[in-house]
């Protein structure tokens, strides 16, 4: 497999990150305004700051900085901390404060952001006779997710990231295995397991031979019971050259064709947050070169505020996807963690704008599910917006057998939802209602319907429990 030559005009062909302490040698970066530069400055000490040149030269159009889209998902914002917050990390470091001092605000900043949303360290862990596995996963009954100790960084960071702890140095936050003896063990322990999703950061960080001692051994015949084998990464968008000029970019998408010739299938779960990211020459050579390996490429994101809240995005980005092959998956709601604040869009306005966007679209890029958050009991969907007077009799007589009042006005809207996927699968595809709320951006937020205290999978505070009351409940 000969390597491509690059195609298009200002392609880097070398990778050279760009963060805090090199981005003041951009041309791009001494043009802007002083003021944003140094807020920049000041919330990259707190949330991570990475990018590269392939990014810079051929994703943001700097005309439009400060709203560009990609530049909004690359370069940390102004609004990404509270006032207080920000104005105490440039106090400490306008005051030319010690490290240790800065340090110490920086930390107690962090820790006060949800680090690790939806149980990622209490809920997920996988255990071999009681021992806790690190780096492993069980998510939900047949998918199992796996962090590579290597591939606990990324080509760029977007500044939604909702495992932003992974890459800051915070103590006990990191999620990482060294190798795959612990997984293989727990995959011949657990048949019922037929996807692994090799997440992190992002794994196609990793040189092809690290790459391959991670999916080797997922190939023997007696993990048969393994079928899909799925990569989450953002590298198609961020450095495309990693399937096209990397120096072992053919060795990689051997080993993608090793995986079609063990009767596995791969998925590349492409993180594809706006169109502008399909646009160059080597975008698409990227996912030419991977499909015909027989790997297929899925594209997902979350909805941001300040870059993608706008149907005709989505609905370009899907139809643009379609054209060149891939397959839309997933519109996610921003996770409640880091930055939510800044970036979180309004689950009412989310569902319309996923809406608007299939109604514009054939029904081939409406495959992607969405809007959904991936909270704690699982993924939880926006299905749409309804009154009491259009349930049908069999909603009113499940709502009422679970304490609703007849008094309650019937021209009340309801928020519905479902469970695309979850910890306990008798949830799975089962509808609940919620309190209609313009202003709610995730779970926590969201009352329960009916005038119920709380929803019917909710105990103890945590919302894991089964869905008895609503089970029957379906929508028609």
């Amino acid at each position: 497999m000969a390597t491509v030559t690059l195609p298009g005009s200002a392609v880097s062909t070398r990778y050279h990150a760009i963060g805090r302490s090199t981005v003041s040698g951009m041309p791009e970066w001494q043009r802007l305004d002083s003021d944003l530069r140094h807020g920049i400055d000041i919330v990259a000490r707190v949330m991570p700051f990475r990018t590269n040149r392939y990014v810079v030269e051929n994703l943001i159009d700097w005309s439009r900085v400060p709203g560009d889209p990609i530049f909004q998902l690359v370069f940390p914002q102004l609004g990404m901390l509270s006032k207080t917050d920000f104005d105490d990390v440039r106090t400490l470091v306008e005051a030319a404060a010690d490290v240790e001092s800065i340090g110490r605000a920086v930390e107690r900043i962090r820790r006060g952001l949800n680090p690790h949303p939806a149980g990622q360290l209490t809920h997920n862990t996988a255990k071999i006779a009681g021992r806790p596995l690190p780096g492993v996963q069980h998510k939900y009954r047949e998918t199992v997710v796996f962090f590579p100790a290597q591939g606990q960084t990324c080509h760029a960071y977007c500044t939604y990231c909702f495992r932003w702890a992974q890459f800051v140095g915070m103590p006990g936050m990191r999620i990482e295995a060294r190798s795959t003896a612990d997984l293989v063990a727990y995959l011949k322990a657990h048949p019922e397991v037929t996807d692994i999703l090799i997440t992190g950061g992002d794994p196609m960080i990793m040189a092809t031979r690290t790459l391959r001692r991670y999916i080797e051994p997922l190939l023997a015949p007696e993990l048969e019971h393994v079928q899909n084998i799925r990569i989450g990464t953002k590298s198609l968008a961020y450095w495309p050259q990693r399937f096209v000029s990397d120096a072992d970019a053919d060795d990689c998408l051997r080993l993608f064709g090793e995986v079609a010739a063990a009767n596995r299938h791969l998925a590349i779960m492409g993180h594809y947050t706006h169109p502008i990211e399909l646009q160059p020459a080597l975008a698409r050579e990227a996912i030419r070169r991977i499909r015909d390996t027989g790997a297929q490429v899925r594209m997902q994101a979350p909805l941001i505020r300040h870059v993608n809240d706008a149907p005709e995005i989505w609905s370009e980005l899907w139809r643009t996807g379609v054209r060149l092959g891939l397959v839309p998956y997933y519109m996610f709601i921003e996770r409640d963690t880091g930055p939510h604040s800044y970036f979180a869009v309004p689950l009412v306005r989310a569902h319309e704008i996923f809406r608007r966007a299939a109604a514009s679209v054939s029904g081939l890029a409406r495959s992607a599910q969405g809007p959904t958050m991936s909270a704690l009991p699982g993924k939880i969907r926006i299905l749409g917006v309804v009154t009491r007077t259009e349930l049908t009799d069999r909603q009113r007589t499940v709502a009422f057998r679970n304490g609703s009042s007849s008094a309650v006005d019937p021209r009340e809207q309801l928020l519905v939802c479902d469970f695309v996927q979850a910890r306990d699968a008798s949830l799975i595809q089962t509808v609940f209602f919620a309190a209609f709320d313009p202003g709610a951006t995730w779970l926590d937020q969201m009352r329960p319907a009916f005038g119920q205290e709380r929803f019917s999978f909710e105990q103890a505070g945590e919302r894991t429990a089964p869905l008895h009351a609503f089970t029957e409940c379906l929508l028609d």
